[in-house]
């Protein structure tokens, strides 16, 4: 089993008509990687604290009805988180967040992970809302403690982020717990570090996102992959670096023996393209690829 922790909450995003319209579709950087991975196939379950208002029933029905695992999940009364993206011309998102009292900031850290459990995956806003992300530094140093894959997209949005240094020095203390890190060009920008001094803090392997370009990945070994982007007609980017995440799981946990690097990037990039063709995070299912 792979488990994905990490928050759910509602993207409002721009339609075309009615002008100034805004249409709630389910999302979250966690909440999408989990989604994806029940699609592709995946045994995985979610871990988060999600609201009982119409929106969070309205979350948990669509991973249940993509297969995903919903004991870990904690309910709270606090509403859900709301993200309201803006849409450059490329389809890329800048988001405005409404986190204050929502639910998915107030997890705690559960007991044990179900048996056979895998990989852990964190990322995005529950890195960085409190008193939450303090319960995900823990749940990650556990479970990397006992041996797990752990996979970090700090996905990095800097409207969350009232200091960044102390972002930044709180990430360097992450990545020894870290075997796979994912961040997109962005992220590595805005984090200002190098891939050298990642991989030498913890993980096995950096996985760069590089938008239509396609996917880089760098390994403590010392070798370096690439694979191209597809080219598609793009609606919007909402919801691809999380299906990049997903699908890099789905690979790397599902196959036994030495890593094909260049299959596991192509296979993600395929992934992300289908993502990139629709309004909203909608990853595709495993009979699309």
């Amino acid at each position: 089993m792979i488990v994905v922790g990490g928050e759910a909450l509602i993207d409002l995003v721009p339609v075309a008509e009615p002008p100034g319209a805004l249409l709630p579709r389910a999302g979250g950087g966690p909440y999408n990687t989990a989604l994806a991975l029940g699609r592709l196939g995946a045994d995985v379950a979610f871990c988060s604290r999600v609201s009982t208002d119409g929106f969070g029933v309205s979350l948990l029905d669509g991973l249940r009805a993509a297969g995903v695992d919903l004991s870990l999940v904690q309910r709270g009364p606090e509403p859900t988180t709301l993200a309201v993206p803006s849409l450059a011309p490329d389809g890329s998102a800048a988001y405005v967040f409404h986190t204050e009292g929502t639910a998915d900031r107030l997890f705690t850290l559960p007991p044990a992970l179900p048996p056979g459990t895998r990989a852990l995956a964190l990322g995005t806003c529950s890195l960085v809302l409190e008193p939450g992300a303090s319960a995900y530094d823990a749940l990650l140093r556990r479970e990397s403690g006992r041996g797990l894959t752990t996979l970090m997209d700090p996905n990095i949005r800097p409207a969350l982020i009232p200091d960044a240094d102390a972002y930044r020095d709180r990430f360097l203390r992450r990545l020894p717990h870290v075997s796979i890190l994912k961040l997109s060009e962005e992220d590595a920008a805005w984090l200002g570090g190098r891939v050298a001094d990642w991989l030498a803090a913890g993980p096995s392997a950096v996985v760069l996102t590089r938008g239509g370009a396609g996917l880089t990945v760098w390994t403590r070994e010392g070798a370096e992959h690439s694979a191209p982007g597809l080219r598609v007609p793009v609606v919007d980017t909402i919801g691809a670096g999380d299906t990049v995440n997903a699908a890099l799981l789905h690979r790397l946990t599902g196959r036994p023996g030495p890593v094909d690097w260049p299959e596991v990037l192509a296979y993600a990039a395929r992934a992300a393209a289908v993502t990139c063709t629709r309004a909203g995070a909608e990853p595709p299912y495993a009979t699309e690829l």
